[in-house]
């Protein structure tokens, strides 16, 4: 049987784990892995998911199916939180998935059954993982400008030109907040162009929304995602709940459709679900039963919007100290755009060579592309980490 088979290639991000993993150095810092973590290097378990866990565990009574839709009361929480009240409930249907990834994937499944023929859009640069499953969906996949590499922010003239050359056989892939891997994000003028821009072609968003609250804030995270929705008839988003609940192992998500009218969005909704049930027939309730009670619960969402808020604050300041340290060594400000972006991501814009003397040299590890992961800088080296970029861009 497996003769037939070549080996696949290799995850680098989960490669790096590895290398990071069996590398002696104590004083090796790990800037590669996209979680979040705390001062102590930890991706911590936020109390207020700690305190819903145990009221979980005092009530329950049964491990049986939820359905395939999944948690029902997760569906209701996570539509409000996504869209407050911005958007009619009667052309929306959510089912919950396996994480933001799982998300992606029955989207990407439903949208390829309505329109095979279409090209499936992402921009330059992208998550790594969306090419790859937007092609296992069976779509043609190209790209729209985005990020400037030389002032390492949005190239909006060159997207909002590629995006408006677009039309109804185009689907259109968006970060909804914090842009990974870049950390460049649009400001909302520009999000209002964007959506106009799909008002005016025709072109069909897909919203990838894995770290609302991580960037500016809940609801200014949201701004992107609600201005296209409420710009075009229909749309579709992808909700991870993995970083701005910590619940990464618990792999919980969402797949948001919105419709024309109720009539299509209960056809969409039941491929959606004819998907699941071919692919993994239920998800798995523990995450979203535990976001369901926070969010229901006026306390422990408070609690959870100020756990929320020290994570991206503390990114923040990171950020910050990290582009000063910099400038203080070097006189430039070449790095000052890394204060500028949000999100737990930045692409510095260092050649390979460069990636690799950090890893080999200092013991810093990072992706390949140079993209960092802001939460993983411990704060009482924010100043032996801007040493070792600079010598290595000598």
């Amino acid at each position: 049987m497996f003769e037939t088979l070549t080996k696949a290639p290799a995850d680098k991000i989960l490669a790096l784990m590895g290398e990071f993993a069996a590398d002696p150095r104590k004083e090796k810092i790990d800037l590669g892995v996209g979680v979040y973590k705390d001062e102590a290097g930890i991706t911590p378990i936020m109390t207020s998911v700690a305190k819903a866990e145990q009221r979980m565990n005092a009530s329950a009574k049964t491990k049986t199916y939820v359905g395939i839709s999944g948690n029902k009361g997760f569906n209701a929480v996570v539509r409000e939180l996504v869209f407050a009240d911005t958007v009619p409930a009667g052309r929306t249907r959510i089912m919950q998935a396996p994480g933001g990834t799982g998300a992606l994937a029955v989207l990407m499944e439903l949208l390829y059954r309505a329109k095979p023929g279409a090209t499936l859009w992402l921009s330059n640069p992208t998550w790594p993982n969306h090419a790859p499953m937007a092609k296992h969906a069976g779509f043609k996949v190209d790209s729209y400008p985005y990020f400037d590499t030389k002032t390492r922010a949005v190239d909006f003239p060159a997207m909002l030109a590629a995006l408006d050359k677009l039309g109804p056989n185009d689907i259109v892939l968006l970060h909804g907040c914090c842009h990974n891997p870049t950390g460049a994000n649009l400001t909302n003028e520009q999000w209002d162009q964007v959506a106009a821009s799909f008002k005016r072609t025709g072109a069909f968003p897909l919203i990838d929304l894995a770290y609302l609250g991580f960037g500016d804030g809940l609801e200014a995270d949201g701004y992107g995602t609600r201005a296209v929705v409420n710009a075009v008839p229909e749309s579709v988003v992808a909700f991870s709940g993995s970083k701005n609940f910590g619940l990464y192992r618990e792999r919980v998500g969402a797949a948001i459709v919105v419709a024309r009218d109720e009539a299509q969005a209960d056809i969409a909704n039941s491929q959606l679900m004819n998907i699941a049930r071919v692919t993994y027939s239920q998800p798995p309730d523990h995450g979203a039963e535990i976001i369901r009670t926070i969010l229901e619960d006026k306390d422990l969402r408070a609690e959870w919007e100020t756990e929320l808020a020290a994570m991206r604050n503390r990114m923040i300041r990171l950020r910050e100290k990290l582009s000063e340290a910099i400038k203080a060594k070097s006189n430039s400000a070449d790095f000052d755009f890394i204060a500028a972006h949000r999100g737990m991501f930045s692409l510095l814009g260092l050649p390979g060579e460069a990636v690799e003397n950090l890893k080999t040299g200092s013991g810093v590890y990072m992706i390949g592309d140079s993209r960092i992961n802001v939460a993983g800088i411990p704060e009482d080296r924010v100043g032996d980490l801007a040493d070792a970029i600079l010598a290595t861009i000598k």
